[in-house]
């Protein structure tokens, strides 16, 4: 930032560092929401940056366009298609780790070259072009004026790539969608789970929905509880259950038995 006063240093040295806060969070963020929330606090602090350094198309458009549309169609496309808990406990970058960080330490290298014999001269016309007839409507008259063939192109290149990824990501179906009959054969002819998973609180002395569902042989079937339940591992300890089961069984037993010889 150049000709920096004493709101302008503020402002850089409240607002750099949440901005690198921001970049740090999209990196290494396990979850894919997180990350973009921590994008978009580095576009709006970017875009705070050009406002006051007198580029208030820059900065709205910053604002608007990337921390407003971008972000929120990110956002919207992860709340539609999910994210799995266990996705983001799987570290599926583990071979490239160490690419991934030399090619970084290399993209610095060069940036920071560059920042090194970048020169800051004074700028032009600046104070002329924002008075007269302001920053906002100049920008506007060059886009609209000698620069409208090139903006037109640019609109059509972004509908055709939209249109593109439309027609790709467009699946043709030769057949009938399945019906609910259609899954049940498949399920049967597969074996598993015919009759469906067992339900939670199966054996247990409250209906309740962490308690593990027990199977014919005693074992607890960890797919009656939900997974969100066994990332927080808020399962509840059947094996009292069971054992209590066993006993009621036993007694059960010995009392039947009991019958027995006493009729005989």
């Amino acid at each position: 930032m150049t000709h920096l006063g004493g709101a302008e240093t503020t402002l850089f040295w409240v607002g750099a560092p949440l901005a690198v806060l921001g970049a740090l969070g999209l990196l290494f963020a396990r979850k894919a929401v997180h990350a973009a929330m921590g994008m978009a606090l580095t576009m709006i602090i970017l875009g705070v940056f050009y406002i006051a350094q007198q580029a208030e198309f820059l900065g709205v458009i910053q604002i608007f366009v990337y921390s407003g549309a971008v972000m929120m169609l990110f956002l919207f496309v992860i709340m539609l298609i999910g994210v799995d808990s266990s996705d983001s406990l799987v570290e599926t970058i583990r071979g490239q780790r160490v690419a991934g960080l030399l090619l970084s330490l290399a993209l610095m290298a060069m940036l920071l070259a560059q920042v090194a014999h970048a020169r800051f001269p004074t700028a032009v016309g600046l104070q002329q072009v924002n008075a007269d007839p302001g920053n906002v409507s100049g920008i506007a008259n060059l886009i609209f004026g000698p620069y409208v063939w090139p903006f037109e192109v640019t609109s059509a290149l972004l509908i055709t790539a939209a249109i593109g990824a439309m027609i790709l990501a467009h699946r043709e179906r030769l057949s009938a969608k399945p019906s609910q009959a259609d899954w049940s054969r498949e399920r049967i002819k597969s074996g598993e789970n015919v009759a469906g998973l067992p339900v939670p609180g199966v054996y247990a002395r409250s209906n309740s929905v962490d308690t593990p569902a027990l199977l014919p042989d005693g074992s607890i079937s960890e797919l009656s509880v939900s997974r969100v339940l066994r990332a927080r591992k808020q399962i509840a300890d059947s094996r009292a259950e069971l054992e209590h089961s066993q006993e009621l069984e036993a007694e059960s037993g010995d009392m039947t038995s009991q019958e027995v010889g006493d009729r005989q």
